[in-house]
């Protein structure tokens, strides 16, 4: 029976095994050896038949969802955060122009919070109607890492908008305005600047009042 030892390049250090025969075929002393970018395959062997050639040029397909799934996991991982966040913006800016209101969180008016909310509940998350709260979700990001769909905070997390790129941010600002776009930049929002979240990978429903 032939023998696959198939081995993650991790600092030297293998993440784990996985053996397996080829076909059924006695293969003679030797080794024969084949690398991947990712991974390092050993077949029993020195004169490998066809058929086990054959099945040597799939090897390094099949290792990669074998040995190096995480890996493949956090870039898509990765891709579905950055579409979810454009996806924010997408849907917040419909809403430009909406009045604001107290508690509100509906397109028949919004505050901070309750836009906010709003918005992440179109991509299937339901946040706390609280900014403050809002605050404690996710991962703390700094003003020169944003990214669209992040959450920016301001006057000591009372405030709180979406960042939609480019230094500027959508939010329901205070009774008599609108839902607009400012930037960061402005006197009161750099004076008053608390911090940024990013709500990547976070469940459905987050709705608490603890």
């Amino acid at each position: 029976m032939a023998r696959l030892v198939f081995d993650t390049q991790n600092g030297g250090s293998p993440a784990g095994r996985v053996w397996h025969s080829i076909c059924d075929h006695t293969l003679p002393e030797g080794w024969a050896s084949m690398r991947h970018s990712c991974c390092h395959v050993r077949v029993g062997g020195a004169a490998p038949t066809r058929r086990v050639a054959r099945l040597m040029v799939l090897l390094p397909i099949s290792v990669v969802f074998v040995a190096c799934a995480s890996g493949q996991g956090s870039v898509s991982d990765r891709s579905a955060d950055v579409r979810r966040g454009q996806s924010v913006v997408d849907l917040a800016e419909r809403h430009i122009g909406a009045p604001y209101r107290w508690g509100g969180a509906s397109p028949s008016g919004f505050d901070c919070s309750g836009l906010v909310r709003y918005v992440y509940a179109q991509v299937g998350v339901t946040l706390p109607h609280n900014a403050a709260r809002q605050f404690r979700l996710g991962r703390p990001v700094s003003r020169d890492s944003l990214e669209p769909g992040d959450l920016v905070f301001f006057d000591r997390l009372r405030h709180n908008g979406i960042y939609v790129g480019n230094g500027r941010f959508i939010h329901a600002r205070q009774a008599g305005k609108r839902v607009s776009i400012a930037s960061l930049d402005e006197d009161w929002y750099a004076a008053h600047w608390a911090g940024a979240r990013r709500l990547d990978r976070l469940p459905r429903s987050i709705d608490s009042e603890e």
